[in-house]
């Protein structure tokens, strides 16, 4: 696992970026980035902000060097004060030097004291190639200055530049693995579904895996929850305390970080902000919304899978199998949400939160089932949630190292039925998005603007 900072930015706000630094003439141009911290195992800096230099305001422009005016900053310090906010100095190297030069050292001396000055907090500059790529680093004094380990855009494609890395890696590769291992990842939901992308995770060779599970195990999930024993359930272990020891088996120490608490604590989120990707394999609406503000709040890319086999009643036969169906969808930072995709709505958390205020519901039973309509405590779905959980963790693969014939914003979710054969998908821009207030926020108060997550 790597502990070094991280610069983090949305895909629109780096597509909007890019545009302004390469506009066609062959000179650097600038721009200032406005990023929220969220200070966990690894500093993370989330832009918030982007604030172009306009051409025609600068001082000097050539293919080595630009000169603008100081408004700009002072602009940027007033926006920045209020909220003790990052500041990032951005320009473009136009012949595709992917490092400081000497002049961009002399500029940071000058400009990062009074950076510090006008807010008191870290600061740092970063510059852009005309592929994409970034570089970035971090005062955290005014004056001495360390590299930004990855600066990473979380996309229809993730993209990963870290600061001593220039080689692309290939998917299924030891370069994936060896990427892998700087990545944490969070595994909200360790049962039918979680178990499976959690044992996946591990022998991919992720550095940590964070395990989010408040349930124990009894002996009904045992047909559907790897790793898992009849020992395990006779003394009714934590589900993520087994999960880790499993992985501490095939891979050592340090690696698996158990929670035994529901993702809606404040404790089990501020630890999920530490991931560089969400796999949400839960069954309630609340908690899949929490994923959903998580992966908003801390630019997260959010992978949500579930599984459902709806039944029906014949007027001759009785019970009978609709479908078989598995769902994946991707959600980007900043794209559309799984609120605006309906995974998740109002009525749907009300009318959950009032069943299970009734636990003795018979409806809640079957509402909360893999089968409905039918009440089985161990249903046999492990083949159905194999399926399901190897497409959610293979669908990040696509994004993390794209090779697909086609654009990854083509897959934003993914539909199977086995009942037909079928497989369809879903574009991005199928979606409508709504607004999000929460994006790029971090943590600040209320947490996830939830008042009942407020500090106390």
């Amino acid at each position: 696992m790597s502990t070094g900072s991280r610069l983090v930015l949305t895909q629109e706000i780096h597509t909007s970026l890019w545009e302004h630094l390469f506009p066609g003439d062959g000179k650097e141009a600038a721009a200032i980035l406005l990023c929220n911290r969220n200070n966990g195992t690894r500093q993370k800096f989330l832009v918030k902000e982007l604030i172009p230099i306009p051409y025609d305001e600068c001082k000097s422009r050539s293919v080595d060097s630009i000169s603008w005016p100081g408004s700009y900053l002072e602009k940027a310090i007033d926006e920045a004060d209020a909220t003790s906010m990052s500041i990032f100095l951005v320009h473009s190297h136009p012949a595709g030097f992917l490092e400081f030069s000497d002049i961009d050292d002399e500029s940071d001396a000058q400009t990062m004291p009074s950076l510090f000055q006008g807010v008191s907090t870290i600061h740092g500059s970063a510059l852009m190639v005309s592929s994409g790529e970034m570089c970035a680093r971090i005062y955290r004094d005014g004056n001495h200055c360390e590299p930004v380990e990855l600066v990473t855009v979380a996309g229809d494609d993730i993209h990963y530049w870290w600061a001593n890395t220039k080689v692309p890696t290939m998917a299924f590769t030891s370069g994936m693995t060896d990427t892998f291992k700087r990545l944490t990842v969070a595994v909200i939901g360790v049962s039918g579904t979680g178990s499976i992308v959690a044992e996946q995770v591990a022998r991919l060779g992720f550095g940590e895996i964070l395990l989010f599970d408040h349930d124990h195990l009894e002996k009904k999930n045992l047909n559907r929850i790897l790793n898992s024993t009849l020992e395990d359930a006779q003394a009714g272990r934590s589900k993520v305390e087994m999960f880790a020891e499993a992985i501490q088996r095939i891979r050592g120490e340090d690696i698996a970080r158990p929670f035994h608490s529901t993702i809606c604590s404040r404790d089990a989120i501020l630890a999920a902000a530490n991931a560089d990707v969400i796999f949400c394999c839960v069954d309630t609406y609340q908690a899949r919304m929490i994923a959903d503000l998580i992966a908003s709040a801390f630019l997260i890319p959010l992978l949500d899978v579930g599984v459902k086999i709806p039944t029906h009643v014949d007027p001759e036969d009785g019970r009978k199998i609709t479908d078989v169906t598995g769902r994946i969808d991707y959600v980007k930072p900043g794209g559309s949400t799984l609120a605006d995709r309906g995974v998740y709505t109002p009525e749907l958390l009300y009318q959950e939160h009032m069943r299970q205020s009734m636990p003795e519901n018979y409806e809640d039973q079957l509402a909360r089932g893999y089968i409905t309509g039918v009440l089985d405590e161990a249903p046999s779905v492990i083949t159905l949630n194999m399926r399901a959980a190897s497409a959610c963790v293979s669908e990040f693969i696509a994004r993390s190292f794209p090779f697909r014939e086609y654009p990854n914003e083509q897959f934003a979710r993914t539909i199977f039925s086995l009942t037909e054969a079928e497989e369809d998908y879903i574009d991005e821009s199928s979606f409508s998005k709504g607004s999000n207030p929460r994006l790029a926020e971090s943590d600040k108060e209320p947490l996830l603007g939830l008042p009942n997550l407020e500090m106390m």
